[in-house]
């Protein structure tokens, strides 16, 4: 251990020394904070925005509906005269949403027939389904109102048509309202731990064998294995610094960004919630470190390690942001997934679900156990002659 302790201490002073490097990896720690509070601002204000203001609704033909125009206006819906051309003027992004009432609509409403309107939306505009969600619920909710009307003036109970009468019980927390945001945590947080190590290890592995120094460390009467671990075991104090800031930046967004205004909902990131997750990443520090020293040290050049070892990253990060469009379950299969099974747990600790000690342990016992065989892999890939030419 003392030996492999001088080889970290090297690997640390040539890591602090080409801050170039190291620098790289801290901008990724406060990449993901500062892009999730763009999105928090542009997107926050955006959904705030369309649930509070009243509902511009152009009609055209509102003349012909009288009743159904005074109905809209006591939902506090602002009527206005829509373009001759409702269909080009919702191609072209000038209104969301239209309402057309035909002229034969009275005669058909009149006789107690089914009365046709047309609304005009489109539906891969996300930033209008707020306006097309409201007017269609609007209009669902009239039809039901003249609907009852008909029958109690037939002499019909409205009771009849109403045979399942739906009671909702909204079980979800201030903090699973905000998903769609909080899910893409495990992400950031994942990306930040690879990329805070990556330029490290590249420096360290193809880096020196690029600058010639690799062979004449290797000729140390050492064994070779103990420089794979040494230099691997210096990218994780990087690493770990990069999840604590990475940690710290999501903290203050959380803390300083007006998140009840913008949501409707506010978000806390406590100490304990922190320290939780911290200790959850920590195995993954391992293994981010163990898998790039091996790929790394396949590698000829800087520039072709830093063409892998983004990948590298990029993979064991990408089901945090399947978890926000496909819940999935913490169960036994999900926490023997390493990578994985931490993210539902950091999903599990930001939206305050009692969550299971057993799974922390499995995940984080089966995460270190693929990091051993890594580092094991890469000691053997030490102890051979390719490791100098790469």
């Amino acid at each position: 251990m003392k030996r492999i302790w001088v080889i970290f201490q090297k690997e640390m002073v040539d890591n602090l020394r080409d801050y170039r490097s190291w620098t790289t990896g801290l901008f990724w720690a406060m990449f993901g904070p500062l892009m999730l509070g763009g999105m928090i601002l542009l997107l926050g204000n955006t959904i705030r925005d369309n649930v509070e203001e009243a509902l511009v609704l152009p009609v055209l033909g509102a003349e012909n509906a009288p009743s159904l125009i005074a109905f809209l206006e006591q939902q506090d819906v602002i009527i206005e005269p829509a373009p001759a051309d409702p269909e080009a003027a919702v191609i072209a992004g000038d209104i969301n949403v239209a309402l057309i009432i035909p002229a034969d609509y009275g005669a058909d409403f009149s006789a107690g027939q089914t009365a046709k309107v047309q609304l005009v939306f489109d539906s891969t505009r996300q930033s209008a389904m707020v306006d097309i969600t409201r007017a269609q619920n609007l209009l669902e909710g009239y039809g039901k109102y003249i609907g009852l009307l008909r029958l109690s003036l037939r002499g019909v109970s409205p009771e009849v048509v109403r045979v399942v009468q739906i009671e909702e019980v909204d079980t979800a927390t201030p903090q699973s309202q905000a998903l769609i945001f909080l899910s893409m945590l495990p992400y950031f947080i994942i990306f930040a731990i690879f990329n805070g190590a990556s330029p490290v290890i590249i420096d360290a592995t193809a880096g020196e064998r690029e600058r010639g120094s690799l062979e004449p460390l290797l000729i140390n009467p050492l064994p070779r294995g103990w420089f794979a671990i040494g230099k691997m075991l210096s990218a994780m104090p990087f690493a770990t610094i990069n999840l604590i800031l990475t940690l710290a930046g999501f903290a203050a967004i959380f803390r300083f960004l007006p998140i009840e205004e913008l949501l409707g909902v506010q978000i806390g990131l406590d100490i304990g919630a922190l320290t939780a997750i911290f200790f959850i990443c920590l195995p993954i520090v391992f293994l981010a470190c163990a898998i790039q020293t091996l790929i790394a040290s396949f590698t000829k050049t800087t520039k072709e390690a830093g063409t892998y070892l983004p990948f590298i990253g990029l993979i064991p990060s990408l089901p945090g942001l399947a978890l926000a469009f496909l819940p999935v379950k913490p169960d036994l299969w999900t926490m023997l997934i390493p990578t994985f099974g931490q993210q539902i747990l950091i999903n599990q600790f930001l939206r305050s679900e009692p969550i299971a000690e057993m799974n922390i342990v499995i995940s984080a016992v089966l995460t270190i156990l693929l990091s051993v065989i890594v580092t094991y892999i890469a000691v053997k890939l030490y102890e051979g002659e390719r490791i100098v030419a790469g």
